[in-house]
């Protein structure tokens, strides 16, 4: 046993930050599962678990490296075939879900089920990993719930959503809640300073203005192009001093988001493309080529239609975020109004956030929030996102 905590402690569970109880909890549940594939009652381990938290929090990788342990002989220790599978995405006998449009439907989640239902090839268990499992439609949440209801002896569930009151209530009861924290921002510089390598001062400024989400965070240390849009959606503020500049704030905002949703996926668009044209055969020659390049068309209109979906999705994610950087820089525009005694996320803004301070009132800085909220609920509502934020940059001015 000790071998196993000690592998937990340095492999799998080593980089999900800031959650101690959970990762001790997970561990626990690892070694439930070694007892019920001995012939054990398997305390501890439940065949269903429902992965919440904000947003950085970690829900993904927390999920995918209990899977590792679940798979791996020494629970997780992290430099095995299976652990390095498992975390490489490609383990057979671990279903990875995400969904890449704006919600998962009831056919594909039929698929999925029977291919759950299945027993494991070669791993110890058979484990779906279901990202974003909020976005399930509520006739693919009802298929779902029959999974869960009546699983296969070796099948586990994996699922992660921001709360658990965005799955159905019967999915909830029949799942063990696992609840992550924001992690200090302590933990993420740290960690961005032992992992990727970068620099102490850069680490802690990033994980201050990622507010604890991990992945953002690395991407604002590592990507200059990342931290300079963050910086010009911070400068929105201070230019907003007529009708005109707040038209103007607008649109450059939403260039930025669009520009910024463009570099993720297009080149992953392209590479989908031409993977698919090679596997019907174009660029190859013989008998029967013509006609399996014709039968692409449909395969390949049926794929633009899922990038066009995945498009729309991360374009709003990418909207989110440069709406909740100007949160950021409201919420430390209220922390000195206050004077709280907290640490400020918008390092290189200091002299905006102070003017606007001196100048405005913490219930004039309580309406910006809201005006920014209330935008993010528009755009989630289909209102074009131009138009929305034209709208929040109105009253952002206005106060």
């Amino acid at each position: 046993m000790s071998e196993r905590v000690e592998a937990g402690r340095s492999g799998v569970f080593g980089d999900l930050v800031g959650q101690d109880a959970v990762v001790e909890r997970l561990r626990a549940a690892v070694g439930g599962a070694d007892d019920l594939l001995a012939g054990g009652s398997g305390e501890g381990m439940t065949h269903a678990w429902l992965f919440t938290g904000p947003p950085g929090s970690g829900r993904a990788e927390s999920a995918r490296a209990f899977a590792a342990a679940l798979q791996c002989p020494r629970g997780g220790c992290g430099a095995c075939d299976s652990c390095h599978q498992v975390l490489a995405g490609t383990h057979a006998d671990v279903l990875y879900v995400r969904p890449s449009g704006l919600s998962f439907g009831v056919e594909r989640t039929r698929e999925l089920v029977l291919q759950a239902a299945s027993r494991p090839t070669g791993g110890r268990f058979r484990i779906v990993l279901f990202e974003d499992a909020d976005r399930a439609t509520e006739a693919a949440s009802n298929a779902l719930l029959k999974a869960v209801e009546e699983p296969s002896p070796r099948t586990v569930w994996l699922l992660c959503t921001p709360t658990a009151e965005d799955m159905l209530v019967t999915i909830r009861s029949r799942c063990r809640e696992v609840t992550l924290r924001t992690p200090p921002t302590g933990a993420v510089a740290d960690l961005l300073v032992r992992r990727d390598g970068v620099e102490p001062g850069r680490a802690a400024e990033a994980a201050r203005a990622a507010s604890g989400d991990v992945e953002r965070a690395r991407r604002l240390a590592t990507d200059p192009e990342a931290r300079e849009r963050r910086s010009e959606v911070l400068g929105i503020p201070a230019r907003l001093d007529g009708t005109g500049a707040c038209v103007t704030a607008a649109a450059r905002l939403y260039e930025l988001a669009e520009a910024e949703a463009k570099t993720t996926t297009s080149d992953l668009d392209e590479r989908e493309r031409n993977d698919l044209k090679a596997a019907f055969g174009e660029g190859s020659t013989g008998k029967g080529v013509a006609k399996a390049v014709r039968g692409a068309a449909g395969a390949l209109k049926d794929l633009e239609e899922r990038q066009k979906r995945r498009a729309t999705r991360i374009k709003r994610d990418t909207y989110d975020v440069a709406l909740m950087d100007l949160v950021a820089f409201y919420r430390d525009v209220l922390a000195v109004q206050l004077g709280a005694a907290v640490e400020l996320s918008t390092a290189g803004h200091e002299g905006d956030v102070q003017r606007l301070a001196r100048s405005s009132a913490p219930e004039s800085t309580l309406r910006r929030i809201d005006a920014i909220m209330l935008c993010r609920e528009r755009i989630a509502a289909n209102v074009h996102p131009q138009i929305a934020m034209e709208a929040m940059t109105a009253a952002l001015y206005q106060g």
